[in-house]
């Protein structure tokens, strides 16, 4: 695999040092929040929807520096996805996030997120904290991966 860090033109190359084991404190952050649909936890419009809400969110001119997107996986048949923004977007479902969030990167195939879910449980356990809540970050789509030759997914651990 080559490691191409010149942008792709969809996502951007991602650094995982900032957010590798670190601890993250967020007091109502905004975010756009969508709905998309699954089949055994593999999206099936995820892409429209983030398509869809980025209009949106470059027509509000709220994009944030960097572009964060989390996700919840409520269950096999659907996620929870938000994106970071800085201000409300016109047309779009807005919610915040407050907590206290630890970090771990993980890079690898997305069929290794059982894995990870497990590891970073383990992680908030020898930190004397209890998890209660999981948001993944997956930091580039398929595609972008597969360029830039990682595929890096973050985990956020909520304690509190």
């Amino acid at each position: 695999m080559t490691n191409q860090t010149k942008p792709t033109g969809c996502c951007e190359p991602f650094d995982p040092k900032p957010w590798q084991n670190k601890t993250i404190v967020w007091k109502d952050k905004l975010f756009v929040k969508d709905q998309v649909i699954s089949f055994l936890h593999i999206p099936l419009n995820m892409g429209k929807k983030i398509i869809k809400n980025m209009g949106l969110i470059e027509k509000a001119q709220a994009k944030a520096s960097y572009q964060l997107m989390l996700t919840d996986e409520k269950s096999s048949w659907g996620c929870d996805i938000y994106l970071d923004v800085i201000k409300n977007v016109p047309g779009a479902q807005m919610t915040t996030l407050s907590g206290t969030f630890l970090t771990k990167v993980f890079e690898g195939p997305y069929q290794n997120a059982g894995i990870w879910a497990k590891e970073i449980e383990e992680y908030v356990k020898s930190k004397n904290q209890k998890l209660k809540k999981l948001y993944f970050s997956y930091t580039t789509c398929p595609k972008c991966a597969k360029a830039y030759g990682k595929n890096y997914v973050v985990l956020f651990g909520q304690i509190n």
